[in-house]
């Protein structure tokens, strides 16, 4: 699920700052901007919108479960939105998760990839592809990207002891966009 993103005066950070996430952690949605008054809203896989449901100010608290795969934004009270970010939940225990930026990377940044086990962060041998193919083989468990460019852009997913992650999208807007 993919949604443009729309220049405001709104922003949602995501803290831990990944996509993807295990059942069970504590997730942070905190809209920022000149609004008093705000509202996370989620787009859920099956369909249906919603607004979280422990909002503290503004931000919204999850402790996530498979429901909580969905694409979510803020709205401000005067009808302002963030531009939207994927969150993924990954169902099965013992398999592992990509950690990929919620955000669009700027071309040119470098940006870190990895792959995460919930008992183990830190993985060896582990196989990174984009786009369905692979790319790496890393005995660290990290792929780095030391500047990234538009063909960067894409589906990615880590695969460790044969198990494999979720993908997750990697968008790259120019430099041009930074400031949207």
């Amino acid at each position: 699920m993919l949604f443009p993103d729309v220049h405001s005066a709104a922003s949602l950070t995501v803290s831990p700052d990944r996509v993807q996430h295990f059942t069970f952690d504590s997730v942070s949605l905190t809209c920022e901007g000149n609004f008093t008054e705000w509202r996370v809203r989620k787009f859920s896989e099956d369909g249906r919108l919603s607004d979280c449901r422990r909002m503290t100010g503004s931000t919204c608290n999850i402790d996530t479960s498979k429901s909580d795969t969905a694409v979510y934004w803020c709205e401000s009270g005067s009808g302002e939105f963030s531009s939207a970010v994927n969150i993924t939940v990954q169902n099965d225990g013992n398999g592992p998760i990509l950690v990929s930026p919620v955000h669009p990377v700027t071309e040119g940044a470098s940006v870190s990839l990895s792959c995460s086990l919930k008992t183990q962060k830190i993985l060896s041998n582990v196989f990174f592809y984009h786009n369905d193919k692979l790319i790496q083989n890393d005995t660290r468990g990290e792929l780095k990207i030391s500047a990234v460019s538009k063909s960067d852009e894409g589906f990615y997913k880590c695969q460790y002891s044969g198990r494999e992650s979720a993908q997750s999208w990697m968008s790259v807007k120019s430099e041009q966009d930074q400031n949207i």
